[in-house]
């Protein structure tokens, strides 16, 4: 038996947690239990907590009744494996709940990924079930497993919202707004939007770290939430709204009215501001969902040559981030506990990567 830790937090009220103890056999024929090393806890987490129940998430690691289990990036190892091309001791990448182990039951197994194929997992987008194999992985370091933790994930989400953007000819807007322009995925798509360079890039974030958007060089153009005022209505623009706040995205909904060409949702930094839309000016907002546009691109473009298109921007990203990026490890479900209620609060610093661990420090 192993006994399996994991934090857990109330689904109507996120600040509640819980810490609960469970043990779990032997693995069966093609199960793999994981045994979870390190995790990244970033706004991001809080957005999957956000959409819950519309995408989905609260569904990947179920949970009792009232509690959920927040999905969160990371690398583990196979602690036991009932698969036979699955090997005791492999490291993998991929989604975990906060918790010491994950079981599995692996199927669709390649050289370089495997995927949890349990029930449960069958109604969710595959991309979410899979775990890469670091072995197989071309741009794997030992050292940047922190970065990738921090930064893969959110950073594909990024890079596929420039792409719909671009694909969509930028639905004839010339600037695009970013809210919760230091949070870790604005950053990674203020760098996507810099790269292609056809849009102005205009950064919206909290007078307190406004100076700190402004030292990335991945903006044009920074303000601050009580400086909106400066913004010029009648330009054609799309907004990326990372923050989940509707009462920033009304203000900018009635600004522009038709000038905002499209209203894109991704995030939910703001959680506290979190809502459905109500009725407003302009395009009705949508909640953009990568799994999808990848899937469409993948039959476009084809899937290896997406991923390598990725895998090249993400490299370049990752090295960026080695200027103001700063990695913050915590181990033990006190301290993983302290830091979630940090970074859902919006107390972490946005220079600062948080990386935590249920296992004491020592292990």
């Amino acid at each position: 038996m192993t006994d399996v830790t994991t934090l857990e937090v109330n689904k109507s009220d996120w600040a509640q947690t819980r810490v609960v103890t469970e043990s779990v056999g032997p693995v069966g024929a093609n199960e793999v239990l994981l045994k979870v090393d390190r995790q990244a806890l970033t706004a991001n987490n809080i957005s999957y907590a956000g959409a819950g129940d519309s995408i989905g998430y609260w569904g990947f690691f179920p949970a009792e009744d009232g509690w959920g289990r927040i999905p969160a990036m990371g690398w583990a190892d196979v602690l036991e494996s009932g698969h036979p091309d699955i090997a005791v001791g492999e490291r993998v990448w991929g989604f975990f709940p906060f918790s010491t182990h994950l079981r599995i039951l692996a199927g669709n197994v390649s050289a370089d990924h495997f995927d949890d194929v349990s029930p449960h997992r069958a109604q969710y987008a595959p991309v979410y079930a899979r775990f890469d194999r670091a072995a197989a992985n071309p741009i794997y370091e030992k050292d940047r497993e922190d970065q990738d933790s921090l930064l893969r994930g959110l950073f594909l989400t990024s890079w596929l919202v420039e792409d719909f953007l671009t694909c969509n000819d930028s639905f004839g807007a010339e600037a695009c707004l970013v809210t919760s322009a230091s949070s870790k995925t604005s950053i990674a798509l203020g760098f996507c939007l810099k790269k292609r360079g056809r849009l102005e890039r205009v950064g919206l974030t909290s007078q307190p770290n406004r100076a700190f958007c402004e030292s990335l060089g991945c903006y044009d153009r920074v303000l601050a939430y009580d400086e909106l005022d400066a913004l010029d209505g009648s330009r054609p623009v799309v907004s990326v709204d990372m923050a989940g706040n509707m009462g920033l995205l009304s203000e900018l909904h009635y600004r522009y009215a038709d000038n905002l060409k499209h209203s894109c949702r991704v995030g939910a930094t703001h959680h506290a501001q979190f809502g459905a839309a109500g009725a407003m000016p302009g395009p009705e907002p949508q909640f953009f969902f990568a799994p999808g546009h990848i899937q469409s691109r993948s039959k476009e473009l084809g899937a290896a040559n997406l991923m390598l298109a990725m895998g090249a921007d993400y490299v370049a990203f990752r090295r960026d981030a080695d200027r103001w990026l700063q990695v913050q490890r915590s181990y033990g479900p006190e301290a993983v506990e302290r830091v979630y209620q940090s970074v859902l609060s919006g107390g972490a610093a946005p220079d600062t990567g948080q990386i935590i661990s249920l296992w004491p420090a020592q292990n």
